[in-house]
């Protein structure tokens, strides 16, 4: 089965158990597996290493081919809940020799073997692109620095002039960087696991590795040292990624209301999100509650600050804290005393408007004033 057939078999048996796509909030771990393509790698010497090469056969440059190989990744990250992620990740890459054009190499059979192997960690950073309720995939893009060291195991070339082998062999480590494009499909049984689908294009910058050379009988006849290397790798990756601590939706019938009060005895006073500071709106609502607690003469006067779901639980709980204290702030200003009232604080466990997790929802960031 080809890559791309794969890909689309795993999206379609994903879909009947997708949830609803939320940007991560909290720790989570990661992991993934693909196919990798090393790209050509240009093989460069100077100096009396020229001169080595071509005393025993082979001419100064040539270039490196690679069959398609494989990549795995392991991640740990943390999501801070605006669909921004950081993570480190440790990677593993592996291709084959396929061919050497250049050195004056033989064109004839077994005239190349070895392998490329790189290992390295990064630190990563990405974006999930919210595409609002009702959405089961979340896009994502991410870029990422760190440190690679590649490993050339036994690269052989075997001259088209001589009887001589050039063996390329050595670890070059150096500064990389990748670039990252994937989605994310996360499973409705599971809360907090999701599927991923990944691009990644690496970069290692280039570095120098030993070669040495043998005669027929295995001698060694040279040593041409500071072969210029490149690595340049594109991936296509499959994986899965676990948020720790993800609560299920909620669900979506509201709780039982309690018996409501008459309406000219309840207000609603309305902010901004992110915010606990009273708009002029806002002051002429508490105004005429403060007016109307005074004329019936109400001995006791619930304010009941809520926050929407966009946060973390523990911020909404001291948000909607931070609302009900400065609406209970202007009722005093306005002549109500402080010992008529119960303030009280829900933060995000009281939805007016039922919302999942994650959503902007302005009827649920509001101050309750209930004149019993």
């Amino acid at each position: 089965m080809s890559l791309k057939k794969a890909l689309l078999a795993a999206t379609v048996l994903a879909l009947p158990v997708a949830a609803q796509a939320q940007p991560v909030t909290g720790l989570y771990v990661g992991a993934g597996a693909g196919v990798n393509w090393l790209m050509d790698s240009d093989l460069t010497v100077g100096g009396n290493a020229a001169n080595v090469l071509q005393a025993n056969g082979f001419t100064r440059s040539g270039t490196a081919s690679f069959d398609v190989g494989w990549v795995g990744v392991i991640s740990l990250g943390y999501g801070f809940g605006n669909g921004v992620r950081v993570e480190v990740e440790g990677n593993y890459r592996e291709n084959d020799t396929d061919s050497v054009s250049g050195f004056g190499a033989s064109r004839g059979p077994n005239a190349f073997s070895g392998k490329v192997q790189s290992y390295g960690v990064m630190a990563n950073a990405f974006y999930d692109f919210d595409l609002g309720p009702g959405s089961f995939v979340m896009p994502y893009i991410g870029a990422g620095a760190g440190y690679v060291i590649a490993n050339w195991d036994n690269v052989r070339v075997r001259s088209g002039t001589t009887t001589n082998t050039l063996t390329i062999d050595g670890d070059v480590g150096n500064f990389a960087y990748q670039l990252i494009a994937g989605a994310a499909f996360p499973i409705a049984a599971v809360p907090g696991l999701a599927i991923t689908a990944e691009y990644r294009f690496m970069q290692v910058l280039s570095g120098d590795v030993d070669g040495t050379i043998r005669n027929a009988s295995g001698t060694v006849v040279g040593r041409p040292s500071g072969i210029e290397t490149e690595n340049l790798n594109q991936s296509l990756l499959l994986g899965i990624r676990y948020a720790f601590g993800a609560a299920p939706p909620p669900p979506v019938a509201a709780p039982a209301p309690a018996a409501a009060p008459a309406p000219a005895r309840t207000f609603l006073v309305f902010f901004d999100w992110d915010r606990a500071d009273l708009t002029d709106r806002a002051r002429q609502i508490i105004a005429e509650a403060a007016t109307n607690a005074q004329r019936v003469g109400t001995t006791r006067i619930e304010v009941s600050g809520h926050a929407d779901r966009s946060g973390t639980p523990q911020y909404n709980q001291r948000l909607s804290e931070r609302r009900a204290n400065a609406v209970a702030a202007e009722l005093e200003r306005r002549g109500v005393p402080r010992s008529a009232m119960v303030i009280q604080a829900f933060g995000e466990s009281r939805p007016l408007v039922p919302t999942a997790d994650g959503v902007r929802e302005p009827q649920n960031r509001r101050v309750e004033i209930v004149l019993r």
